[in-house]
């Protein structure tokens, strides 16, 4: 799968996902084509395109600006939905592009008290703005792009100008818009996540947190008009490439809790509740707390993209008034579910290549049925399987190296 991660360690605008997409290969044609497409003619707009690759700390980039004569535009959705519908581009393109309006709109409405219908779009609404969102949409499509992720967004301080006056930043659609996506605090006091971004990376950002694993094929910076008052380059970068398909995430966070006032009756619940929740390993360990008093250690590891729920679950089930996390590496190697058959029938295992060959094993669950509904031991389950594994082996001749259950 051709997947792509948005680095957003500058924040995201239209124009700066236009100049990056087109960093990464997509043609200027697609995006001029893109623009005729709109038939904005008919509205008295001209559009003309700048595109340039200036220099920016040293780096190559792709800066784009969009140039119209006819400004100040203050459409209703409907007007732009109108616009789309009877334009001359793809499908796919019209129905991305009016779900980004849609989602526009219903932000502004949900901050300003009114309904999605009656919005105004002030600077949204503008042609430059319909190019952007439109651009970025061919040229996801035109890159086949099938899933992008996309960094924690940068949420600055301070004040930004608009279509109602000064407001506080980050904007107040721009909080609706980013409502359940990570964001981080910004001592900067500029514009660094706009409207149009934000509505883009929404829509069409499937998950945000770390970059998934992938074969890197290509990276591309978009550039941004603003400069930034801290000398930092105002830059996204986007890489594209191939997914690689790993079992679990290879970093991890890791989230530990001191307890001496909790009833450990309740831990195959919380145990439970954590998995459900995303957890990929728990474990409480007893220690020796201040004052003598016997207590436990409360250690989770999750996804990365899941911790937030991982610790207002364990807040809100545990005595915890404080938690402590970080992140950490970890490696994993490859496996697969597999089938084992036994005396008993069929048992599930999984199968997991290691750097001297293959170790089949089978799941503990499977193994207790069996046990149970035999009315024999275990252990005996499991050395049964162990010697069926390793006469397998054995008749291969040494094709394969299979390991069998330790």
């Amino acid at each position: 799968m051709k997947i792509g991660f948005l680095d957003c360690f500058s924040g995201v605008s239209g124009n700066m996902l236009l100049g990056v997409l087109l960093d990464c290969g997509m043609p200027h044609q697609v995006l001029q084509d893109a623009v005729t497409g709109l038939n904005l003619q008919g509205d008295q707009d001209t559009v003309q395109l700048e595109i340039s690759r200036p220099l920016i700390s040293g780096l190559q980039v792709c800066l784009v600006r969009v140039h119209t004569e006819k400004t100040g535009h203050h459409r209703h959705l409907a007007d732009i939905e109108t616009i789309l519908q009877r334009s001359a581009l793809p499908k796919t393109v019209i129905s991305r592009s009016c779900a980004v309006f849609r989602r526009l709109a219903e932000a502004e409405a949900k901050v300003h008290g009114t309904s999605p219908e009656k919005i105004h779009f002030h600077e949204v609404g503008a042609t430059d703005a319909i190019v952007d969102i439109v651009g970025v949409v061919a040229g996801i499509e035109y890159l086949g792009l099938e899933r992008i992720t996309c960094s924690p967004l940068p949420m600055p301080k301070g004040w930004v100008h608009c279509g109602h006056g000064l407001l506080p930043l980050p904007a107040p659609a721009v909080c609706e818009l980013l409502r359940g996506i990570p964001v981080y605090g910004s001592e900067l006091k500029q514009e660094l996540v706009t409207p149009t971004g934000a509505a883009l990376i929404a829509e069409l950002c499937s998950s945000f947190g770390i970059m998934e694993p992938m074969i890197l094929d290509t990276t591309g910076y978009g550039a941004g008009t603003m400069q930034r008052t801290d000398g930092r380059p105002n830059l996204l970068r986007l890489m594209i490439g191939q997914s690689q398909t790993v079992q679990e995430a290879q970093q991890v966070e890791v989230i530990e809790t001191n307890l001496d006032d909790w009833n450990p009756e309740l831990w195959p619940y919380l145990s439970d509740k954590l998995m459900e929740g995303g957890a990929l390993d728990v474990s409480l360990v007893p220690i020796q707390m201040k004052k003598g008093r016997p207590g436990f250690l409360l250690r989770v590891i999750g996804d990365p993209v899941q911790a937030i729920n991982l610790r207002q679950l364990i807040l809100n089930e545990t005595s915890s008034i404080g938690l402590r996390f970080h992140t950490m590496q970890r490696q994993t190697l490859p496996r697969r579910p597999v089938s084992i058959e036994t005396p008993w029938g069929t048992v599930l295992g999984k199968e997991v290549q290691t750097m001297t060959g293959t170790r089949v094993t089978p799941e503990y669950e499977d193994c207790l049925r069996v046990a149970e509904k035999n009315k024999i031991p275990l252990q005996q389950v499991y050395q049964t399987i162990q010697h069926s594994l390793q006469a397998e082996a054995d008749s291969t001749d040494g094709a394969e190296n299979i390991q069998g259950v330790p």
